[in-house]
């Protein structure tokens, strides 16, 4: 039978949810356990995934300078990072329900995100030139889409034919090797490899 104040309660749930930031929330995310222990195949962009709480909150929490780089054996604590999770979750509905608006324009910002762009424009560059972004390529021992060596993959991962545990592997090799994707992009021009 047709329950007008259940239909309305349910309704208001809802749009609450969009309106305050519920759009994010999963339904497939599983508790975080207070320590977890790194597997091999983990990557922060997996954990975060699978526990519903966001890579930098994880990196935060754990003192984690390099988000591409977690170590199998590495504990991980997620017990502040869900009540981070939950203040943010009322830091978002307290600025949904205030109507003030601030913008704020800085130079710094715009070279950041400059940077970042030109970091990403390089990085696509060397997968389109590494693999053509084919998580499946190989060209005698290197493999996947940033034809990375045996030995390179046993350090810093990318052994799925998972694209984001290869990109994430890549992006390690990068940071480690050259600093930023713009460097080995460069020294890639120059050499025909990275």
């Amino acid at each position: 039978m047709f329950n007008i104040k259940k239909t309305l309660t349910i309704a208001a749930g809802v749009a609450g949810a969009f309106a305050f930031g519920g759009a994010h929330a999963s339904a497939d995310t599983t508790t975080a356990p207070s320590d977890y222990v790194v597997q091999s195949g983990d990557t922060l962009n997996k954990l975060s995934a699978k526990y519903g709480v966001s890579v930098d909150t994880i990196a935060t929490n754990n003192n984690i300078s390099n988000v591409n780089l977690i170590v199998v054996g590495q504990h991980l604590s997620f017990a502040t990072a869900t009540k981070a999770a939950a203040t943010t979750a009322q830091s978002t509905t307290t600025a949904a329900a205030t109507t003030t608006t601030t913008t704020t324009t800085s130079s710094s910002a715009k070279t950041s995100t400059s940077s970042a762009s030109s970091n990403s424009a390089a990085l696509n560059a060397l997968i389109a030139r590494e693999s053509g972004g084919n998580v499946n390529a190989t060209n005698g021992q290197y493999y996947g889409i940033g034809q990375l060596s045996a030995q390179a993959r046993a350090i810093y991962g990318g052994n799925t034919a998972d694209y984001n545990d290869q990109l994430n592997a890549m992006k390690a090799y990068i940071a480690a090797r050259y600093g930023t994707a713009e460097n080995a992009w460069a020294h890639s021009q120059a050499t025909g490899w990275y």
